[in-house]
C-alpha cells in the first residue's frame, strides 16, 4: 500500500461527506424546538462557558454567555431528549424535554462542584466531548484555575505535583530553563521520552534544540506557550488511552485548549504581576585563611596565608521580572471571539541571563447555519533570552565551571587594565563569562488552526481540523580575544527552523440501538508532514571587537535537512449499555516515510472496558457510604518514533573533501528496510470511587507496560562494508501503579477545606542491548543503559573494601579505587537517579473571598551523582567543603587527590520534598459598573526544600531534557525561590 493511498481515501470521503450533506438537507428544514436558560453555581454566579448539548446528537449544543445564558435549537421530535450542562470542575446535570415543533421552553439549572472529578467531561482524542465516566483508562485534567495558582512561567512546570504517573524535571534554573515531563517512565533509549502536545487540534513542536553550548541547558519549546490563553489541559497518559495516535504516542498525548469567546458584550480582563527570584541555597565554600603551598603536591602539607572569596556572592544575584496579559472576548449568538496580548519578562539568578516572551493571539468561533460551524485560532510568538553558559558537559567556558575549576583564593574582579585572572588558565574567569561573553536566543513562531463542523443530519458529526505549527529559532555566541579559555576568540551562529501541518478528517455516528443501547462510531483520517533544517558556522582566531564568525578561521559548519511524511486512519466503536457498561474497540494504521520499505504499514489496537457498579439497582443498597463506584480494564498499543531518525533506512553519505573538492564518503551505519517504530504494549486496571456524596474520591491504575521493537545500534560483519546498523531488537518494561485521593474534609457555609492527594510508582527495566551496556551522550559516559537494570543508572568507579565492607586505605590513610587480580580498575552500577515515588499533597482553604493554596512535591528514593563536589574536592581546583576539611586536619594530605576518581564518594541522597507552590489570594466583586471581578494574589514557588543534598538543587540535571539522564548534576543553575505579587480584573 503506497503512502499517497490515505490521501486518496480522504478525497473520497470528502466526497461522501458532500452527499450526506445534500441527504440530510430536507432534515434540516423541519420546524426546531428552542430551550433557553441560564446555568448558575450553588452561590448563584453565572458560569461563563458552560456546556450544553443533547446528549447522543453530535453538533446539537451551545455555551452560556457572560450571564451565564442560552438558547439551545433542537430539532423536534415527538421523543424526549435528554440536555446535559457540564462545565470545567462541576456536576454534569442532565435534564430532559420534549422538542416539540415550533415551541419554547425555559430550563434554569443549577451545576454544582464536582471536587471528585467523576463527572468531568473531557475530549478523548477523537474530538469528541465524553464524560470521564464512560472511559476504561485514567486520563488527568487540569483547568485554568491549576495553572494560575501554580506561578509557573510555563505549561509543563505547572504539572508538576498535579499528575498522576508524571514525573516532571526542571533541569535548569535559568529563566527559560529546560524542562522534561515523563508519564510512566522511559520508553526509549536512543529517542526521547517525550510526551505528544496537541494545541486546539494542532499537533507542536517541543523540541530541546542546543544551537549553542551552554553546558548542557537547553530551552524546550513548549515555554512559547503563553500560560494564561490556557483553559483546560487533558493529559492521556499510556498506550491504553493514546492508540489512536498512532506511530507518535507512546509517550503520552497533552492535549491543550486555549481559551474561547462566549456570547454577550466585551469583557476585557487584565492581569499583571511582579516577581523577585533568588538562590535558595548556597553550597559551602572553603572560607579557610590558608592555603597548601603546593596544592597539586600531595607530599607537600605546609600552608601558607591566603585570602579568599566567596564565588557565589559574585555568580548570583537576586532578580526581578514581570509578567502581564490583557484580553477582550466575547461575541452574538453567531460569532464568538478571544484576543489577547501578553509581555513576559524574567531575570536569572546568574547575572545578565534574562528571558523575554511576547505573544498575540486570536480565536474566532462562527456559527455558519444549524449544522455547520469553523473556528479559528492564530498565535504569534517572539522570545529573546540572553543566556550566560554554565554546567560543564563539553566547555571550559562556563560562569560556574569557571569557579568550580579555580580555586577560590584569588579576586575575580578585573584588575586595573580590565583583564580577568584565571589561576587554572584553561578555564574562564566567572566574571569574565558574566560581563564579557554575548550568548543569545531569538525565536519567532506562529501556530495556527482551522476547524470545520458539519452535523449534516441528527447523530451524524464531521471535523476537519487543519493545523500548523512553525518557528525560527537563531543563536549567537560571541567569547572576545584574549578571554583565558579560548585566547583567540570563538564565534558561532545556528538557525534552526521547523514545520510542521496536520490536516485530520474525523466522523462520529451515534445512534440508539433499543432503549438501552447508544453507539457511537469514528472513522477518521490524518495526513502529517513534519520538516526541520539546522544550519552552524563556528569560527576561532577572531579579529579584535568584531563578533561575526566570518570574521575569524571557520572551524566548523553544518547544513542538515529532515522530512517525513506520516499517514494514517483510525476506526473506533463503542457501546453503552444502560449508561453503565461501556465497551470500546479502536484500530489504528498508520503509514509513514521513516520507515523500513518492509514495514511499510504498521496497526495500533484498542480495547477497553468501564462499568458503573454503583449504577446497577441490586448494588446500590449494599455500597453504603460509596455513591459512584467504577471498575475499569484496557489494553492498547502504540508507536515511537523519536528514536527513528528520517532516514535511517538507508546507507547514507557524507561530505568529504578529497583533492581538494568536496566529495562523498558512504557511512558507516549500513541502512535498514526492516526498520520500524518502537512498539509500546500496555495493559491497565483501575478503579473511581465517590464516596460521602462524593465528597471522597479515589482513582487507583495498575499499568504493566511491555516496550517492544526498541531501536538499538548493532554491530555487523566487517565484509558488509559497515561497521553497525540501526535495528528493533530491544525490550523495555514499565510497571507501576498510580493513586489520587481528592476530598473535602470541611464545607461550612463560609469555609470550606479541599484536599488532594498523589503517589506513584514506576520500576523501568531494558534488555536486549548488545555487549549489555550503552553510555547514554551528555553525561561523560556515566549514565548508561544497562541489560536487567532502569534505564540511566549511573556506572562508575568505587572504593576497595575489604571483606567486611570497610573502606581500604594505606600506610597513609588514603583510599584507593577497586580492582581485580590484574590490577584493572573495576566499574559498576553505583547508583540509580529514577525515583522509588513521587507524590505530592495540595490543600486549598477558601474564607468568604480569601483563598490559600499550598502544594508539597515529593521525590523519593532516587541518587544523584554531585560532580560539582567532586572538582571542589581538589585543592588545586575549586575551594569546596572537602578541600577546608584536609586544611583543617580532618582528613590526611593527599586524601581528596586519591579519592577523585573514586565516584561512588560523590554519590548522594536525592530526595527531597519541596514546598513547590503557595498562593493567598483575595477575590472580590466590586459594585462598580466598570469592575465586575478583582483578584489581588501573592504567590511563592519553590520557597523550601527538605532534603539532605550538599549541592545546590538535587533536581536539576547537567544533561537538560536527555533522554535517560538524570541524577547529573555538574555546575547547572539551581532552581530559584521565587515571589510573585500581583492583580488581574476584569472590566
Amino acid at each position: 500500500m503506497k503512502l499517497k493511498s490515505t490521501q486518496k481515501i480522504i478525497k473520497m470521503l470528502t466526497a461522501l461527506g458532500a452527499i450526506l450533506l445534500m441527504a440530510g438537507a430536507t432534515d434540516l428544514q423541519a420546524q426546531s424546538f428552542t430551550l433557553k436558560g441560564t446555568a448558575t453555581n450553588t452561590d448563584g454566579e453565572p458560569l461563563v462557558g458552560a456546556t450544553i448539548y443533547v446528549e447522543g446528537a453530535a453538533g446539537q449544543g451551545t455555551v452560556t454567555d457572560f450571564e451565564g445564558a442560552y438558547s439551545l435549537n433542537i430539532p423536534a421530535s415527538e421523543k424526549a431528549v435528554t440536555v446535559v450542562y457540564s462545565y470545567v470542575g462541576y456536576g454534569a446535570v442532565k435534564r430532559q424535554v420534549t422538542p416539540v415543533a415550533g415551541g419554547t421552553e425555559t430550563m434554569d439549572v443549577i451545576l454544582s462542584e464536582d471536587y471528585i472529578g467523576l463527572d468531568q467531561v473531557i475530549v478523548t482524542g477523537v474530538s469528541t466531548a465524553t464524560s470521564k465516566k464512560r472511559l476504561g483508562n485514567a486520563i488527568s485534567t487540569l483547568d485554568s484555575r491549576d495553572i494560575t495558582n501554580s506561578g509557573a512561567t510555563s505549561l509543563d512546570q505547572a504539572l508538576s505535583g498535579k499528575i498522576t504517573g508524571a514525573l516532571v524535571n526542571q533541569n535548569s534554573g535559568n529563566p527559560a530553563g529546560g524542562i522534561s515531563v515523563t508519564l510512566r517512565g522511559y520508553s526509549t533509549v536512543l529517542g526521547n521520552s517525550n510526551p505528544l502536545y496537541i494545541i486546539d487540534g494542532v499537533i507542536i513542536d517541543n523540541s530541546s534544540n542546543e544551537l549553542i553550548d551552554l553546558g548542557g541547558y537547553t530551552q524546550n519549546r513548549l515555554v512559547d506557550v503563553n500560560p494564561n490563553d490556557i483553559e483546560r489541559v487533558e493529559i492521556i497518559k499510556g498506550a491504553a488511552a493514546a492508540a489512536v495516535y498512532g506511530s507518535r504516542a507512546s509517550n503520552g498525548v497533552v492535549q491543550i485548549f486555549t481559551k474561547k469567546g462566549a456570547q454577550g458584550k466585551p469583557r476585557i480582563s487584565f492581569s499583571t504581576s511582579f516577581n523577585t527570584n533568588q538562590l535558595r541555597k548556597e553550597i559551602e565554600e572553603n572560607m579557610e585563611p590558608f592555603a597548601f603551598e603546593e596544592p597539586a603536591n600531595a607530599s607537600n602539607p605546609n600552608l601558607v596565608p591566603t585570602t579568599r572569596y566567596k564565588m557565589q556572592d559574585y555568580i548570583f544575584d537576586n532578580s526581578f521580572g514581570t509578567d502581564n496579559t490583557i484580553s477582550m472576548s466575547g461575541g452574538s449568538e453567531n460569532t464568538k471571539y478571544y484576543a489577547s496580548g501578553s509581555a513576559f519578562y524574567n531575570e536569572g539568578i546568574i547575572k545578565n541571563s534574562n528571558f523575554s516572551r511576547y505573544s498575540a493571539r486570536l480565536n474566532v468561533d462562527q456559527i455558519l447555519s444549524d449544522w455547520a460551524s469553523v473556528s479559528v485560532g492564530l498565535n504569534y510568538i517572539h522570545n529573546n533570552s540572553d543566556e550566560v553558559p554554565n554546567g560543564g558537559i563539553a566547555e571550559f567556558y562556563g560562569a560556574l565551571t569557571g569557579a568550580n575549576f579555580n580555586n577560590n583564593n584569588y579576586n575575580p574582579a578585573p584588575d586595573e587594565d580590565g583583564n580577568y585572572l584565571s589561576p587554572a588558565g584553561f578555564v574562564a574567569n566567572p566574571l569574565e563569562v558574566i560581563e564579557t561573553f554575548k550568548f543569545g536566543q531569538q525565536t519567532q513562531r506562529f501556530i495556527g488552526s482551522s476547524q470545520l463542523k458539519l452535523s449534516p443530519f441528527k447523530g451524524f458529526d464531521i471535523e476537519y481540523v487543519l493545523g500548523f505549527d512553525t518557528y525560527t529559532q537563531k543563536a549567537n555566541g560571541f567569547i572576545p580575544v584574549g578571554s583565558n579559555s579560548v585566547p583567540l576568540g570563538w564565534a558561532r551562529t545556528a538557525i534552526a527552523t521547523s514545520q510542521l501541518i496536520n490536516n485530520d478528517l474525523n466522523l462520529r455516528y451515534s445512534i440508539g440501538i433499543g432503549e438501552k443501547i447508544q453507539s457511537q462510531s469514528w472513522l477518521g483520517f490524518t495526513v502529517q508532514h513534519d520538516e526541520s533544517t539546522t544550519l552552524a558556522i563556528t569560527s576561532n582566531r577572531l579579529s579584535p571587537v568584531v563578533q561575526t564568525t566570518d570574521a575569524g578561521t571557520v572551524t566548523g559548519r553544518g547544513d542538515s535537512k529532515s522530512e517525513r511524511n506520516i499517514q494514517g486512519a483510525f476506526f473506533q466503536q463503542t457501546f453503552a449499555f444502560s449508561e453503565k457498561l461501556y465497551l470500546t474497540g479502536a484500530i489504528r494504521v498508520d503509514q509513514a516515510s521513516p520507515f523500513g520499505e518492509n514495514e511499510r504499514t504498521q496497526s495500533y489496537p484498542k480495547a477497553s472496558f468501564s462499568y458503573l457498579l454503583s449504577e446497577e439497582p441490586y448494588l446500590k443498597d449494599e455500597l453504603g457510604v460509596i455513591n459512584t463506584f467504577k471498575i475499569r480494564a484496557s489494553y492498547g498499543e502504540s508507536g515511537n518514533l523519536s528514536a527513528l531518525q528520517a532516514y535511517e533506512r538507508y546507507a547514507n553519505y557524507s561530505p568529504s573533501p578529497i583533492g581538494g573538492q568536496t566529495g562523498l564518503i558512504p557511512s558507516t551505519r549500513q541502512g535498514n528496510p526492516d526498520i520500524k517504530p518502537e512498539r509500546q504494549k500496555e495493559l491497565e486496571f483501575g478503579f473511581d470511587m465517590g464516596l460521602f456524596n462524593n465528597r471522597l474520591g479515589l482513582e487507583f491504575s495498575y499499568y504493566d507496560v511491555k516496550v517492544e521493537d526498541l531501536l538499538l545500534e548493532r554491530t555487523i560483519a566487517a565484509s558488509t562494508g559497515f561497521s553497525s546498523r540501526l535495528e528493533n531488537v530491544g525490550t523495555m518494561t514499565n510497571q507501576g501503579f498510580e493513586l489520587m485521593l481528592r476530598a473535602v474534609p470541611l464545607q461550612v457555609r463560609d469555609f470550606s477545606w479541599k484536599l488532594t492527594t498523589t503517589f506513584s510508582q514506576n520500576k523501568n527495566k531494558v534488555d536486549g542491548i548488545e555487549g549489555g551496556l550503552i553510555r547514554l551522550p551528555k553525561s561523560f559516559g556515566i549514565s548508561v543503559a544497562r541489560n536487567g537494570e532502569p534505564l540511566g543508572v549511573i556506572d562508575g568507579f568505587y572504593y576497595a573494601r575489604d571483606a567486611s565492607g570497610n573502606i581500604l586505605l594505606d600506610a597513609n590513610g588514603l583510599p584507593s579505587r577497586a580492582t581485580d587480580e590484574n590490577g584493572v580498575v573495576l566499574r559498576k552500577t553505583i547508583a540509580d537517579p529514577n525515583p522509588d515515588w513521587i507524590g505530592s499533597l495540595i490543600n486549598e482553604f477558601t474564607y468568604k473571598k480569601f483563598s490559600l493554596y499550598v502544594q508539597f512535591d515529593a521525590v523519593q528514593g532516587f541518587e544523584v551523582f554531585n560532580f560539582t563536589d567532586r572538582v571542589n574536592s581538589r585543592s588545586s581546583f575549586g575551594g569546596g567543603f572537602r578541600d577546608a576539611q584536609e586544611i583543617r586536619g580532618e582528613l590526611p594530605r593527599g586524601y581528596n587527590n586519591a579519592a577523585y576518581n573514586i565516584w561512588d564518594r560523590y554519590i548522594e541522597d536525592g530526595s527531597f520534598v519541596k514546598l513547590r507552590e503557595l498562593t493567598l489570594s483575595y477575590t472580590t466583586n466590586p459594585k462598580t459598573p466598570a469592575i465586575s471581578s478583582l483578584r489581588v494574589f501573592v504567590q511563592g514557588r519553590n520557597l523550601l526544600s527538605f532534603d539532605d543534598y550538599t549541592g545546590w538543587d538535587p533536581e536539576v540535571s547537567s544533561s537538560g531534557q536527555t533522554n535517560g539522564v538524570r541524577g547529573f548534576d555538574f555546575n547547572e543553575v539551581p532552581i530559584p525561590r521565587t515571589l510573585r505579587f500581583g492583580i488581574s480584573l476584569t472590566l
